[in-house]
């Protein structure tokens, strides 16, 4: 582990966060574990048992749960002009679509998809887009939560599904997985 310095505040707020998480076992968080970045920069809750994957030129982070192989989190982060802010690239709506047309189901993917949610919210003096989709993946039907959001010149997209069949089982907890994506700094 790496010898990492804390400032009083940041460590007062680490032991903060590890309390209420271990307090929260049995409410809205139980089954999360936390992660932050190493800067310290952002944070957000993953499913208890989960694991880190590394994919070449894939997403910054990618996470899996071992059991049900096609349930994944991932966080991509993407450059963009500082002067820009995530309402200027358009409503929930447009936004959301973009990502399909530009992401999840380019022209040619072969893929489906549907919006089925676009909002909008505001956490930590940020604006998050938080978004929900149904795809069609190579005749697999799956169910995704994402949060969109623009930091210092940086956009983070923020993702996390399953197979359409265990949506009902795992949605709430995969409602507060996105809703946990924070910035500490």
């Amino acid at each position: 582990m790496k010898n990492i310095k804390f400032k009083p505040f940041k460590y007062l707020l680490l032991i903060f966060l590890c309390f209420t998480l271990s307090a929260c076992s049995g409410g809205l968080n139980a089954g999360l574990e936390a992660y932050q970045s190493p800067d310290g920069r952002y944070a957000f809750l993953y499913p208890t048992g989960w694991t880190r994957v590394k994919v070449d030129g894939g997403p910054e982070i990618i996470y899996h749960d071992l059991i049900n192989s096609n349930e994944t989190l991932s966080l991509v982060i993407s450059e963009v002009n500082k002067e820009i802010d995530l309402e200027q690239l358009g409503s929930p709506t447009e936004v959301g679509q973009t990502l399909i047309d530009k992401v999840i189901a380019p022209e040619g993917s072969g893929r489906s998809v549907q919006l089925v949610n676009a909002n909008k919210r505001e956490s930590s003096n940020h604006i998050f887009y938080d978004l929900e989709y149904k795809l069609n993946l190579n005749d697999q039907d799956r169910h995704e939560l994402a949060t969109v959001v623009i930091d210092r010149g940086t956009l983070y997209t923020f993702a996390v599904g399953t197979n359409e069949s265990r949506w009902n089982k795992v949605n709430g907890m995969f409602n507060n997985v996105i809703d946990s994506f924070n910035f500490l700094i």
